[in-house]
């Protein structure tokens, strides 16, 4: 048996993966007995931040990521290929459907049991030490962090993290907002409207082609947002002073802070981009992604905030556009909490202080859902060695799920800070072409060619598993 505290995107992978290699898996998730400030359903592996699994060519390190994961049989991809909504050259999904198809396809998995209660401590591996993954996500409990404390024997680190705004489709004005994608950009697959789904190519500005909605700006517009941004009041954070936030995922009020034209050269850059009303490259944009297939609900991209929700409100209505824009969700903020990594892992996924326990997911140091899931998946299957007695083995570092797991087992511990998958975490190959492009390209389909030798050592899927009930349709 093992034991998987956590059901949000590493959880449910580890779980799939564990049960796929015929060992009996419990999955304990809190919710929705004990409900978090994020989450909004009992759904396994809720996406809370964004609907976006970002990038999915191998040129790019996640969408490398996510081609390795396809082949060792992730959960998590194949739910979000199933319920992906246009997003470019991105992968992004209907989160609805995606969580619901990943609970579905968890409580109808002969060999897992999902339990719903909350777990306070980790007694539950018990004294014949069953495999026990903590894949509690950023906001643990503060008496199961306490625990994890205790046993890796380091104080946690923490950031802030924020999440972006939800607007309601009907309400974005059509007559001002475009449809495009930069320099053309747009999901092969999402060309023309389906039967079951037509709003997808046809909702709010629908007056040209392309998988975002862009709001464009003036130089006037643009610096009366930027005044009234920087200007506008915050939500208040516990430990404000200490904050640490994610590079990565910068509130835009922190970016704005940086200097007038930073949003210009961030989140709100008009590159790629030609307004239709004037023939010519907006001052700057904002573009909205589509967040459920049905295409009723669009996300700001790049616009997690920290602000009161009243000023959200305020703020954000100056955008043109969204001057009567009606929110579905305001961006929140809230505490990251993780492990420093290379004190407490192995490259196995293994607590180093006890290697019956492994950790997945944010909590282990990795940012993003890709990074997460992947995460869940070694862990996953090193828990079923464990529990079947086999030495757990972590992938070769050539492939970019081997090089996450090296870098949080290797980073500096000093200043370690959670991190997305990048080319510069795999080793350097020799005698790679100097173009970058065909060098990433050369490295992926090295990592690729690796994961497939890697694959073959692995024990082979239990059949009941692997034919467990489709997804959502």
């Amino acid at each position: 048996m093992i034991h998987i505290i956590g059901g949000g995107l590493a959880g449910s992978e580890a779980a799939w993966q564990a049960a796929s290699r015929g060992v009996p898996v419990t999955l304990y998730e809190m919710r929705p007995d004990r409900p978090t400030p994020v989450h909004q359903t009992d759904q396994l592996a809720e996406l809370v931040c964004s609907n976006s699994f970002r990038a999915d060519q191998i040129e790019n390190a996640v969408g490398l990521l996510k081609a390795e994961m396809r082949r060792l049989d992730s959960l998590v991809i194949r739910t979000a290929d199933a319920t992906r909504v246009p997003a470019g050259g991105a992968l992004a999904v209907d989160r609805v459907r995606f969580s619901q198809a990943i609970t579905a396809t968890l409580n109808d998995a002969p060999l897992v049991t999902v339990e719903r209660t909350e777990v306070p401590d980790l007694s539950r591996a018990g004294n014949v030490r069953e495999p026990v993954i903590v894949a509690t996500g950023p906001l643990t409990s503060p008496s199961l962090s306490a625990a994890v404390a205790a046993l890796v024997g380091h104080e946690h680190l923490y950031f802030y993290d924020a999440i972006s705004p939800i607007v309601l489709a009907e309400s974005i004005d059509s007559a001002i907002v475009f449809r495009a994608s930069r320099w053309g950009r747009d999901t092969p697959t999402a060309e023309a409207d389906d039967d079951e789904h037509p709003g997808v190519r046809c909702a709010v500005g629908a007056q040209g082609d392309g998988d975002y909605l862009n709001c464009p700006m003036t130089a006037d517009e643009y610096r009366r947002f930027y005044q009234a941004l920087t200007g506008a009041e915050l939500a208040t954070v516990h430990d404000i002073d200490r904050e640490r936030f994610f590079e990565g995922c910068l509130p835009i009020e922190v970016m704005a802070r940086r200097g007038e034209d930073t949003l210009r050269f961030g989140p709100m850059k008009p590159v790629g981009l030609v307004d239709p009303r004037t023939g010519r490259r907006p001052y700057a944009v904002v573009q909205l992604r589509q967040d459920t297939l049905a295409g009723d609900h669009f996300s700001l991209v790049g616009f997690q905030t920290q602000l009161k929700w009243g000023e959200q409100a305020r703020v954000l209505r100056l955008i043109p556009g969204l001057e009567q824009a009606e929110f579905v969700r305001f961006g929140m903020i809230h505490r990251n909490t993780y492990i420093n990594g290379p004190t407490a892992l192995h490259p196995t996924w293994q607590c180093r202080q006890d290697p019956s326990v492994l950790f997945a997911g944010q909590i282990s140091g990795v940012e993003g859902y890709v990074e997460s899931a992947a995460s869940g998946l070694i862990a996953g299957l090193n828990a079923a060695a464990l529990a079947r007695g086999d030495v757990p083995q972590a992938p070769p570092r050539e492939t970019a799920i081997g090089a996450l797991g090296h870098y949080v087992s290797h980073a500096s511990p000093s200043n370690y800070q959670p991190s997305n998958i990048a080319f510069g975490l795999i080793p350097v190959m020799e005698g790679a072409p100097r173009r970058r492009a065909d060098r990433r390209r050369a490295v992926a389909e090295r990592a690729l060619s690796r994961i497939d030798e890697w694959r073959a050592t692995l024990p082979p899927t239990n059949d009941a598993h692997a034919n467990a009930p489709a997804l959502l349709s």
